[in-house]
């Protein structure tokens, strides 16, 4: 299926599907435990309608905003993930160009398998550096500092990793550390020989931002993995966040935050931005899907702090429910991984461009020709008996016809 053919995420999910081996593919697929907070994090945009307002002007249509200081082209961005060599080997760079050109913002991971330096030299587009507060306290330091060197627009500061969470179809698939990869896997692996050979092609694979502490001791990239999963931290607490607010000038961003007293505690740390996130439904299983805790943070916070939300985007009409909600912007993330594993940069572009076609048209027909005309009177709550009977509707449909 060439890319001009997906006309949906779920059609570049199945394409990328096609092109990785299953253990790439589930890595970036799966969640947690039973992934009760996976699938939640979609069914939560279904739980809404969406009430247009008619006769409105929309012959122009703006998706731009404001968020972080920075005017973007889109009310959303591409978020944190880690590792993206193994879904292609154009790496990070392609999903940086891809959002360069999209005129939205970048955001690279820790656990990237570019560098932030590299990632700076190459887009002039608002990017954004994930950090951890690990336990070598002067390698946080040090990210930072090569931050501010590169002209880093924001820090993102994820919160949720005191542990890994557990993530079954990894162990299923062997896409452990070390890998532990059965016959099945080998199997898949043999037959995806397109990105065997792409390994072979572009080998380097190196968690760019820390190599240099350990590559000195030729660990290789084994090696590099299992150090920084040494240096995740369970002493971390809001005494640490105010010490990263005092080292960082910029926009700093905190991500995981799903509780409304957690989030009143960033804003009183001067943090200027939460992005609601259950880490995509692969760390603590069972937890609420964003969506659900949008409203109850809004009305804790109020004005005084961005709201930013981060899983289950896969469509534009998720964004502007969100947006209706009281969000300020969306994240995606395996939305655009999926554009990445099915074609490299023109894969995130055409993840991308999906998402703001889709957003676009559901503006013109809501009636609103630019974002701040999103508001709450244009969504409908859906109670649980409602759920329930258009249900039964569609199941008595499918019965008739």
């Amino acid at each position: 299926m060439p890319l001009a053919r997906c006309l949906n995420i779920d059609d570049l999910r199945a394409k990328a599907q096609r092109r990785l081996p299953a253990p790439m593919f589930h890595y970036i697929d799966g969640g947690s435990d039973d992934e009760a907070s996976l699938q939640r994090n979609r069914t939560a945009f279904a739980d809404y309608r969406l009430l247009p307002e008619t006769l409105v002007d929309v012959c122009q249509i703006d998706t731009s905003i404001e968020l972080l200081g920075q005017r973007l082209a889109l009310p959303f961005f591409l978020a944190p993930t880690g590792m993206s060599r193994l879904f292609h080997h154009e790496k990070e760079l392609a999903a940086a160009r891809a959002a360069e050109a999209a005129g939205t913002l970048y955001s690279l991971s820790t656990l990237g398998t570019t560098s932030l330096e590299e990632i700076a030299s190459t887009i002039a587009t608002p990017r954004m550096f994930q950090v951890y507060i690990l336990k070598d306290r002067g390698l946080t330091l040090e990210f930072i500092e090569r931050c501010k060197a590169a002209n880093y627009d924001a820090l993102c500061l994820t919160v949720d990793m005191a542990v890994a969470g557990n993530r079954e179809r990894d162990h299923r698939m062997g896409m452990t550390m070390p890998p532990r990869f059965g016959l099945g896997s080998l199997w898949s692996f043999a037959t995806h020989p397109g990105w065997a050979l792409r390994l072979v092609t572009h080998p380097e694979f190196r968690l760019a931002n820390v190599a240099h502490r350990v590559d000195a001791l030729g660990a290789g990239a084994m090696g590099l993995i299992e150090y920084v999963n040494s240096q995740f931290d369970r002493t971390v607490t809001w005494r640490d966040v105010e010490w990263l607010r005092s080292q960082w000038p910029g926009k700093l961003v905190i991500k995981g935050i799903l509780s409304p007293a957690d989030a009143l505690r960033a804003r009183d740390c001067g943090i200027e931005a939460a992005m609601i996130s259950n880490h995509g439904g692969r760390q603590l299983d069972c937890a609420p899907a964003p969506l659900d805790m949008l409203q109850p943070i809004r009305q804790r916070v109020g004005s005084d702090l961005e709201l930013i939300i981060d899983g289950g985007i896969r469509r534009g009409t998720d964004i502007v429910k969100a947006l209706a909600l009281g969000a300020d912007a969306c994240s995606i993330g395996k939305a655009y991984l999926y554009g990445l594993a099915a074609g490299g940069q023109a894969g995130v572009a055409r993840a991308i461009e999906l998402l703001r076609s889709e957003l676009a048209r559901a503006m013109a027909l809501l009636g609103c020709s630019q974002i701040s005309d999103i508001g709450e009177r244009h969504v409908l709550a859906l109670a649980q008996n409602d759920n329930l009977a258009l249900r039964k509707e569609a199941q008595d449909a499918d019965r008739t016809s």
